[in-house]
């Protein structure tokens, strides 16, 4: 495993568990992704931050969440759009749709907790959209064939949408601030 490769489902899972969190690696990444393309600080305690609660202690140095943190945000500011979703890769398409839509949930609270009254691009509010859309949705009967196809074309659209907005509300703030 690179530092560029986030860590596995199982180690941020046993992480999560170890803190007795009641969230699922897919909500703890999204919920990271959330805050950090909204602006929101990357800091060592990003768990009490990003999850709102302020007794929840740092990750320690080099465990699966503050790995999860590093890898995100540089995969984040990636130049060749390197962000990849933690999601489950050895479920069934259920699964990993469900993980998939929880992932959208979690991105939302985060988003908000940091976006502020950060101005959107036409292209941001509707990616904003869309991920609303997908955080409501449900899993109904299955098509295993189609649904692969289908959810993988929903998981590079998302991973667009999010790189999106980050642009919008972390790179483009910071680039304003050095022309200025």
């Amino acid at each position: 495993m690179s530092e560029t490769d986030l860590p596995q489902w199982a180690e941020v899972a046993a992480a999560s568990d170890a803190l007795t969190l009641a969230s699922s690696p897919a909500e703890l990444h999204g919920a990271l992704c959330g805050w950090l393309a909204a602006g929101g600080e990357d800091v060592a305690g990003w768990l009490a931050q990003v999850l709102a609660d302020p007794a929840l202690p740092q990750p320690v140095q080099g465990d699966a969440l503050d790995r999860l943190r590093s890898v995100t945000a540089a995969q984040l500011s990636d130049p060749d759009f390197g962000f990849q979703m933690l999601l489950p890769d050895d479920a069934d398409v259920t699964a990993r749709a469900g993980a998939l839509f929880a992932w959208c949930r979690a991105f939302l609270g985060g988003f908000g907790l940091a976006v502020g009254d950060k101005p959107l691009s036409e292209e941001g509010q509707e990616a904003l959209g869309d991920l609303a859309n997908l955080a409501a949705a449900q899993v109904d009967e299955v098509d295993p064939e189609s649904d692969e196809e289908s959810l993988a074309e929903i998981e590079e659209y998302l991973r667009v949408a999010v790189l999106l907005l980050h642009a919008d509300c972390a790179l483009g703030p910071r680039s304003r601030q050095r022309l200025h």
